[in-house]
């Protein structure tokens, strides 16, 4: 068994906010692969389900992200899994808006879910980091994330949820390279043969008009037996 954590804060005030990009990544999901409804339990909104032949438990903490590892700790324990088992899905300053990574193991950067889960039940989980973008000054970073995301970003957002979802099977399966395959497909789908400035070239050339055949039937049949 899977557990897939997604980080955000709970309740309509926050529900579009960049900080609650890894609750999105876990709705999707659910929305896509057919899993059960939410039920509350361990502090947090659960869905149970199946990716290819891994069962996976869907967590979102209600705890406010700064206490995440609590929830986290507590499912965890109650279907004794280790650490390894836990993916946790967030948001992620250092990467560029629509990028996405996966990363086994490692610190937590400053990010407070992380933090929190770190010390619930150590570093050794996987994370898919969703590049939300940095704001530019340290100082702005607290309103950023607490921000919603913008009407401009709306494209780039469904797609990397879309990849995410399309990919949870393989990541499940521990393929992080097949997951990350799924998501550049959606992200960035690879170019058609005929370039766009090529097809249009094509498309505005005008339609040739036919030729007119100015030969006398003496000539024509002369020319079909030379």
């Amino acid at each position: 068994m899977k557990l897939f954590v997604g980080l955000g804060n709970p309740g309509s005030k926050y529900a579009h906010n960049r900080h609650n990009i890894g609750f999105m990544a876990v709705d999707r999901i659910a929305e896509d692969h057919g899993f059960g409804p939410w039920k509350s339990k361990f502090q947090a909104e659960i869905a149970e389900g199946r990716l290819g032949s891994e069962k996976v438990l869907l967590v979102k903490p209600q705890t406010f992200m700064n206490r995440s590892g609590q929830s986290v700790g507590e499912a965890m324990r109650f279907y004794k899994l280790d650490s390894t088992d836990v993916t946790v899905f967030h948001d992620e300053l250092d990467l560029a808006p629509g990028k996405v990574r996966v990363k086994a193991g490692g610190g937590h950067a400053g990010h407070n879910g992380l933090r929190s889960i770190h010390e619930h039940i150590s570093p050794a989980y996987d994370r898919v980091r969703l590049g939300i973008g940095h704001p530019g000054r340290k100082e702005m970073v607290s309103p950023y994330v607490l921000g919603d995301f913008a009407k401009a970003d709306a494209d780039w957002l469904e797609d990397v949820l879309r990849g995410v979802a399309d990919g949870a099977g393989y990541l499940a399966d521990g393929d992080s390279g097949k997951f990350m395959n799924a998501v550049a497909l959606r992200t960035a789908p690879p170019r058609s043969s005929k370039s766009p400035a090529k097809a249009s070239k094509t498309a505005s050339k005008p339609a040739l008009e036919p030729e007119v055949d100015e030969r006398s039937a003496m000539q024509k049949l002369l020319d079909k037996f030379r």
